[in-house]
């Protein structure tokens, strides 16, 4: 199983940020985003780059899955976009780096930087239809399901 952004508990990313003499017990959308990412095979981190780094909404999501352990050993592909030709590198870089620190194992061949997103895309169906784009984003996923063990048999 993959987890989507469509899939994802999006209160989760709302709640506040986690603290260590916090609540035992997590929010509600943070038991669920857990349990979520805790059942996926594998995790696909997509984001686009904000101010040069990762928008504070995606950080807090993650934060809270810091001490908790599901993304322990996990398969995890990070996909960053930006209007600018550097594609996202600022916040791709930092993404990985958070995800390694999770101990996630960064699947350096299903990452991407998407340069120059906008031309690439349908606005309106909010979708990529460059096709060249699409074809290395399915070599992506590719090598990500490629190392994603289900979980259970």
């Amino acid at each position: 199983m993959f987890l989507t952004p469509r899939q994802a508990p999006a209160d989760a990313l709302r709640e506040t940020l986690p603290s260590p003499s916090g609540p035992p017990v997590p929010p509600a959308p943070v038991a669920a985003l857990r349990s979520a990412v805790a059942s996926a095979d594998a995790l696909l981190v997509v984001s686009p780059e904000y101010a040069h780094g990762v928008p504070g909404v995606l950080k807090n999501a993650l934060d809270w899955l810091v001490s908790s352990g599901e993304c322990v050993n996990k398969p995890v592909a990070v996909i960053t976009a930006s209007p600018f030709p550097t594609g996202g590198a600022h916040a791709n870089a930092q993404l990985r780096e958070v995800l390694r620190m999770m101990s996630g194992e960064v699947v350096t061949a299903a990452c991407r930087e998407i340069p120059a997103i906008g031309p690439k895309t349908d606005p309106t169906a909010e979708r990529v239809t460059d096709e060249a784009t699409l074809a290395d984003l399915g070599v992506a996923l590719a090598h990500l399901a490629a190392t994603a063990a289900p979980l259970t048999p």
